[in-house]
């Protein structure tokens, strides 16, 4: 019996916390799987995927840019990671490899389970333009939102996700990052870098709502503790990963993720640093 394969790609990758979660998700399913962290380049990434086949290989997960990257090397996209030209997941079988999105599943989870029952925000905010950013357009028109901004640092690089709000019917805007008017949302997606945020504290409503800001890995940023300490409900970049991962388990596997058994892994891992 062949023992599958699957692995997240990208450079750097040592220091992932995708194995812990995954290899935790196989041992509750009663799966003889590996899960490994290897490093690729977007110059490897042709070479690589193209190795990949069935049956040792199940399936991949990619960091950025390997996300844009790996499109044009795929039998199949699935028409989420079409719209945003983005796959972080590949999935390995006898047909062929077939690329999709889970981040966009993984933020509207992330997002329910920190409000609880009853979430259904009209306006929302994305805060950054890039391949993440259009996920989390898409996750907040899931959500029911029909009216966002996208306040980005470049307008140009934005104006690649508000041209996703036609298709989404979503009336969608720009917001200069240098405003200091309160971010009008009732849910907000920060999709930058740790750090890189921290400028729109200042920005931060008397009653904030509900914000997902996906950075990681260097504690708590200080958007995110701001808007806690303002009263406003939030959930971070480890909650996007376990549940982005949680999808992508079922799509390899075709099983129900163990989401409590990933859950405990993630947290047993949190002294390690993510990528």
């Amino acid at each position: 019996m062949v023992t599958r394969r699957a692995a997240v790609l990208g450079s750097p990758i040592a220091h992932s916390r995708s194995p812990a979660l995954h290899r935790a998700a196989y041992t509750a399913l009663g799966l003889d799987w590996t899960y490994d962290a290897i490093e690729v380049t977007s110059a490897q990434l042709p070479s690589f995927i193209d190795a990949c086949a069935w049956p040792e290989w199940a399936g991949l997960s990619l960091t950025m840019p390997l996300k844009t990257d790996v499109l044009p090397f795929l039998d199949h996209v699935s028409d989420t990671a079409s719209l945003v030209r983005a796959a972080n997941t590949v999935v390995v079988t006898e047909q062929g490899r077939s690329g999709h999105n889970t981040d966009v599943g993984g933020m509207v989870q992330a997002l329910q389970e920190a409000h609880g029952p009853g979430l259904a925000p009209q306006r929302g905010a994305v805060i950054g333009s890039g391949a993440t950013a259009r996920s989390a357009l898409v996750a907040l028109a899931r959500l029911g939102v029909r009216e966002a901004v996208v306040i980005a640092r470049s307008p140009e690089s934005a104006r690649q996700v508000t041209a996703l709000g036609d298709g989404l019917q979503m009336r969608v805007s720009l917001e200069s990052w240098g405003s200091t008017d309160p971010i009008d949302a009732d849910v907000v997606i920060a999709t930058v870098p740790p750090r890189a945020a921290d400028p729109l504290v200042v920005r931060v409503p008397e009653r904030p709502g509900v914000l997902l800001d996906v950075a990681y890995g260097a504690g708590p940023t200080a958007l995110l503790t701001t808007w806690s300490r303002a009263g406003g409900t939030v959930a971070d970049g480890l909650d996007l990963l376990l549940w982005q991962a949680a999808d992508q388990v079922h799509l390899m596997t075709g099983r129900d993720a163990p989401v409590a058994a990933m859950r405990d892994a993630l947290r047993n891992d949190a002294g390690h640093a993510p990528a």
